[in-house]
């Protein structure tokens, strides 16, 4: 696969059982070589508020799960674009 674009959701988890963010949004990856690309945009933007959760949950801890809507799992470092609303996601 050279490209994946499509619906997922960001979770962050406090433990195995209590997820504290689960954030919608839409992925763009894309295969560079033997690496790959991946940039994630909120969908529905995130309000003030919800990006100022997310940004105290980053700073606890920049990784979060991705779940692809296919059952895929993957551990991200996000980290936030000077874009407002894009995301950088790569392999933890």
């Amino acid at each position: 696969m050279d490209s994946y674009e499509g619906k997922a959701t960001l979770e962050w988890w406090a433990n195995p059982s209590t997820c504290l963010s689960s954030i919608p949004v839409r992925v763009a990856a894309r295969s560079v070589g033997k690496n790959w690309t991946c940039e994630a945009t909120p969908e529905p933007p995130l309000t003030a508020e919800d990006r100022e959760s997310f940004r105290f949950l980053r700073q606890r801890d920049p990784h979060f799960t991705l779940r692809l809507h296919h059952a895929s799992v993957l551990l991200v470092n996000v980290v936030e674009t000077g874009t407002e609303g894009r995301l950088i996601l790569t392999a933890a």
